[in-house]
């Protein structure tokens, strides 16, 4: 039995924003649908009896696992038009993990507002250094600054963002790139009198980073800049305990493009992806202990959650968790509205 490609798409998703966790649970979702709601999802029409045949679980399964992963995260995803900067950071789905088979590791983009741009897989024999470029080579990233953590801080990723993407950049460095990191830590520091105390309470911790800027003129690292070095005091709510961590920041904006201010928003835009992404899609969707192994399936599971926190944040919901239950109580209509399939 056929069912239309971009049917079983829009079943799984509205599944998903009704709080499906699984392509079990999407099946499920699917044979309870009544009539009407699969007549607006596109599913099969028995003609002869002028009935709308839901998929089954293994042919969802099926769907989900082959389609092509970066198609639909691209398709799904949105544009970073507007955003002043896009993270960029990576994940394992935990669960996906199965025998000598490594859990699938996902890198993603985020713009500062908390929209989800695109991910992709990387592939199990390479690292997230070598995907950074495809991520983030379809989009119109002209005038954006794009952040990333130390993993990131490499010549190409600088030169691909300024020379080919015309954007700009803001990496943090630590001791993974030792040369430069004690290059950075010795610079004449004492001459930023000037400070900037940026504060922040969440997660069980409260948290004071104090921001301090030189112009740089002579690094040899591509068209840097300015360098900040950010003094971080944490203490965990929960335990009183302190923990003081100072890090590096390299960028290609000039003092003119990029007060202490900005640079301190910035840095604080790269932990939005892993609080408004990642921690929501283990916390809301329990993404770590999802069982889905096969194919293209965690990607592109981990895409319609994506999907899914874009578009409830899209109407309003800024608690992703109490988004998917108001979903869960018309689950036939309400998350259809959502995705905006029309009646």
């Amino acid at each position: 039995m056929r069912h239309p490609f971009v049917a079983v798409l829009l079943i799984a998703a509205s599944a998903v924003v009704a709080g499906a966790r699984s392509c079990a649970a999407i099946g499920q979702w699917a044979r309870s649908a009544p009539q009407q709601t699969l007549a607006r999802l596109g599913a099969r029409l028995l003609t002869s009896l002028n009935v709308r045949i839901a998929p089954s679980g293994s042919t969802i399964r099926r769907i989900v696992s082959a389609v092509c992963p970066g198609g639909l995260a691209d398709l799904t995803g949105e544009a970073p038009a507007g955003a002043e900067s896009v993270a960029a950071d990576g994940k394992s789905a935990r669960g996906s993990r199965h025998g000598d088979t490594p859990a699938a590791h996902l890198l993603a983009a985020m713009t500062d507002d908390g929209r989800t741009v695109t991910q992709l897989r990387v592939p199990g024999k390479t690292n997230e250094i070598t995907c950074f470029a495809a991520l983030l080579a379809p989009f119109d990233l002209t005038g954006i600054v794009v952040t990333a953590d130390a993993l990131h801080t490499q010549r190409d990723h600088a030169v691909f963002l300024v020379e080919v993407k015309k954007a700009h950049y803001a990496f943090t460095v630590k001791k993974n790139r030792p040369t430069l990191h004690e290059h950075l830590r010795t610079l004449p520091w004492q001459e930023a009198t000037a400070k900037y105390y940026d504060r922040t309470v969440g997660h069980d911790r409260r948290e004071t980073r104090v921001v301090q800027v030189l112009t740089v003129d002579d690094l040899d690292f591509p068209h840097a800049a300015q360098v900040a070095r950010i003094t971080r005091h944490r203490t965990s709510l929960k335990t009183g305990k302190r923990i003081r961590e100072t890090v590096y920041v390299i960028t290609d904006l000039t003092s003119r493009q990029a007060s202490r201010e900005r640079i301190a928003r910035l840095i604080r835009s790269q932990l939005v992806i892993k609080s408004r992404l990642h921690f929501i899609r283990d916390t809301a969707f329990d993404e770590d202990r999802s069982q889905i192994r096969t194919g293209h399936g965690p990607e592109n599971m981990a895409t319609l959650r994506n999907l899914a926190i874009n578009k409830l944040r899209e109407h309003g919901h800024t608690n992703i968790a109490a988004g998917l239950r108001e979903m869960s109580y018309e689950p036939f209509t309400r998350p259809l509205a959502l995705l905006g399939v029309t009646p």
